[in-house]
């Protein structure tokens, strides 16, 4: 990703677009006007970025490599921000002040006030002047650079329009015989409007971005490192290296990602995940940088730094999807890279038919031209473009002029990225990651949504959620528990995990043996006999002593889809444990959700048919929309046959097994742990575990959807009404014109309306 600089309008964005496809190494480019970015895909990874970066520069857009270290990244973005509304507040003032001397120079010229010096044309010669030569020297400066790369943008024709109203101005002065007033205002007030609208745009463009720079600013600056026994040295987070220990006090943010080695306490991971409840963090917990410590210090061994952290590799992700593009902004993009040609065009034609034709067949709009509400005054030979020409040659070149300066493509190139950076930014603060801008667009659009069964409605590993036949469960659960701890098996870490909850000491283990599919036996320290923990019908082969009715339990488990270990001591029966994998808490009420929104549902999973089929009861399926005992490749060839009968259609996944039908879907959407982000397979990812956030964040999808559309409507409908206007449709039956100084606050209004509209997506 680089940062692209000079960008005004989605012309430049096409410009750019196109100079990044035309070097040999990139194969794709996306460009961003909100956040002045361009993804691109380079062939050759490995090759330096040197030439396309020269390539932009040369062609008058400054661009840099992107540095994805946090803090330096905020600092730079901060520096670069504060320069750039200082050096446009400082233009603002002075076209605003020159600005003011016009009216005042037009109200003396009209007799309102007494100052006769003011109100002459060579008084406002000279502000035309100045305004072009201070304020609008950066404009026209970039408008012919953009010219002479053959990719006018906005500053094109505003410098075209201005310097046009000047030049024509300095002619009716010198000759007056050419039968056209002069229109020195114009200039003035077109930089003005121009400029004030600008400055109100880029501040609140910056808004649009807000939600990357609170999550950058997660990540302290400093960070206390263990450097000897209990001795610590305050450091900067950038020194950090895997490995190292550092210190985390209560109420400290987490720098970097790493284990919790000693001490215990919650911390906050909303920030991150959007997970309300606080993590229990105890040794050999993993945490991510920018959680928030709350309780008490912890030591914490540092894995990963800089750009492989969890928050850095979010902030690329929302950064990336914020760079890629609806398909919906391609019509746009395609319409704002030729609105230039076509707005240069269409004055030369309103030029040429006021000259030749228009004024033939409506002579009547000589001298009277420029009447009415939109028409600004005429005093004298101090008049608005269009008002009082003389001569067909003076009205044909007042109303090309107007039809530059009037054009705005601005709106058009801001009104899908900046609710794509609303979006995405607003998402990422939930725990929701989409990929791009064409994600959102799908997800908007999805209609069906096949889930996989484990990890996905269901949390994805055993618990321990019952005891049965146990006269003492604590001692029964630490016994267990002891053995178990010689096991990587699922089983066995639900039992120990049961005992922890418990807070249960293990006991030591003297020796330890393992029988796949069956259980594990061995001895404790200080404890008589040899402990065994398996599947009953083990046990009782083994000599132990099961109830009567174990084999109705067992027949109960295997139709609920759960499993019973036996623990016993000798051949004494200690206890049955229950373990099944439970539904999530928040399942139902997400399933509720998205059929309230319309979205019908399924169930494919690799589990026995009576687990899927008690799960899809639970939630309401029908037996038509349950599929089971699946293997990947079968998962695959449903989900295409489901697409087939729905379109488009979603799937939710670990992103793990079932990668292959996340890719196959038209929207691949993973649950999981901020390990997980990185899944090329899926399009969304929901952090932490809470379902409830797949109805939340395609509903901020749809919602998203329909800002865009706004906005294209009303960026298409400005321009539609305001350029026939300018062209003088409205002249010969209604004499209105719709002055520059008017369409230049409208052009400022139209592109704020559109980055305004998209900030509204974060109170809905």
């Amino acid at each position: 990703m680089i940062n692209v600089d000079g960008m005004k309008c989605g012309g430049c964005v096409r410009a750019v677009e196109q100079i990044l496809l035309e070097q040999t190494n990139v194969s794709n480019a996306s460009v961003n006007l909100v956040t002045r970015t361009a993804l691109i895909d380079l062939n050759n990874a490995e090759q330096p970025v040197d030439h396309i970066l020269e390539a932009l520069r040369n062609r008058g857009f400054p661009a840099r490599e992107r540095d994805f270290n946090l803090s330096s990244q905020n600092l730079s973005a901060d520096l670069d921000s504060s320069e750039n509304w200082w050096n446009q507040w400082r233009q603002l003032m002075v076209a605003i002040v020159l600005l003011l001397f016009s009216v005042l120079g037009h109200l003396a010229q009209g007799g309102q006030i007494n100052l006769p010096i003011i109100g002459t044309l060579p008084f406002h010669a000279a502000l035309a002047t100045l305004a072009l030569v201070i304020p609008g020297r950066p404009i026209l400066r970039n408008g012919v650079k953009s010219a002479l790369a053959f990719a006018p943008s906005m500053d094109t024709l505003v410098g075209l329009g201005v310097s046009s109203a000047y030049l024509a101005s300095i002619v009716a002065l010198i000759w007056p015989t050419v039968g056209w007033p002069c229109f020195f205002n114009e200039p003035v007030m077109l930089l003005g409007f121009v400029l004030l609208g600008r400055f109100l745009e880029e501040r609140a463009r910056f808004r649009t971005g807000r939600s990357i720079k609170e999550l950058a600013q997660l990540q302290p600056d400093k960070a206390r490192l263990l450097i000897g026994d209990n001795t610590f040295k305050e450091v900067r987070v950038g020194a950090l290296q895997p490995g190292d220990q550092v210190q985390l006090l209560a109420g400290d943010r987490i720098p970097v990602d790493g284990i919790i080695k000693e001490g215990n306490s919650a911390v906050d991971i909303s920030s991150l995940t959007g997970e309300p409840l606080p993590l229990d963090a105890s040794p050999g917990t993993e945490l991510a940088s920018g959680s928030l410590n709350l309780e008490s210090s912890l030591i914490m061994e540092v894995t990963r730094v800089g750009a492989e952290t969890a928050l850095a590799r979010i902030i690329g992700l929302v950064e990336e999807a914020q760079s890629r593009k609806a398909p919906i902004q391609g019509l746009a993009d395609r319409i704002a890279g030729n609105f230039c040609y076509g707005v240069v065009s269409l004055s030369a034609i309103t030029f040429f038919f006021w000259w030749q034709i228009g004024s033939r067949l409506w002579p009547q709009v000589l001298n009277a031209s420029g009447q009415g509400l939109l028409h600004a005054h005429e005093h004298g030979l101090h008049a608005s473009l269009g008002g009082g020409a003389e001569t067909p040659l003076g009205l044909a070149l007042q109303l090309a002029i107007a039809v530059l300066v009037i054009a705005c493509p601005c709106a058009l190139g801001l009104a899908t990225p900046t609710v794509i950076t609303v979006a995405s930014g607003l998402a990422a603060k939930h725990g929701w990651l989409f990929r791009g801008g064409d994600v959102i667009e799908m997800a908007s659009n999805i209609q069906h949504i096949v889930f996989d069964k484990t990890g996905t409605l269901t949390i994805g590993r055993p618990l321990v959620i019952g005891v049965e036949k146990a006269k003492n469960q604590k001692t029964m659960l630490q016994l267990a528990a002891s053995i178990e701890q010689n096991s990587r098996h699922p089983l066995a870490n639900a039992i120990l995990q049961e005992a922890q909850r418990h807070k249960l000491d293990l006991i030591t283990s003297i020796s330890a043996t393992t029988y796949p599919g069956q259980g594990i036996e061995g001895r404790l320290e200080n404890i008589d006999g040899i402990i065994r923990v398996g599947k009953p019908e083990w046990l009782q082969s083994q000599g132990v002593e099961m109830p009567n009715d174990i084999e109705i339990s067992i027949a109960n488990a295997d139709r609920k889809g759960q499993s019973l270990l036996a623990v016993a001591q000798q051949t004494l029966l200690l206890g049955i444990v229950k373990i099944d994998d439970q539904l999530r808490s928040d399942a139902t009420l997400a399933i509720d959700r998205l059929r309230q929104q319309g979205i019908s549902l399924s169930i494919m999973s690799g589990d026995r048919q009576q687990t899927v089929q008690l799960l899809g009861e639970k939630l309401g399926f029908k037996v038509h929309d349950l599929e089971w005992e699946l293997m990947p490749n079968e998962k695959l060839k449903k989900l295409e046959q489901r697409k087939a009968m729905h379109k488009p259609i979603a799937m939710v996944g670990d992103g793990i097994n079932d990668a292959p039908a996340l890719a196959a879907s038209d929207l691949g959407i993973a649950i999981g742990t901020g390990t997980q982000i990185a899944q090329e397979s899926a399009d969304l990812v929901l952090l932490g575990d809470r379902l409830e956030g797949l109805p939340e964040a395609l509903l901020l999808a749809h919602k998203a959807m329909g800002k865009i559309k706004q906005n294209l409507a009303w960026a298409f409908g400005y321009n539609l009404i305001a350029l026939p206007i300018a062209a003088g449709v409205l002249l010969p039956s209604f004499g209105l014109l719709l002055s520059p100084p008017i369409a230049a606050l409208l052009m400022a209004i139209s592109s704020i309306t559109v980055v305004v509209n998209a900030l509204s997506l974060k109170s809905t």
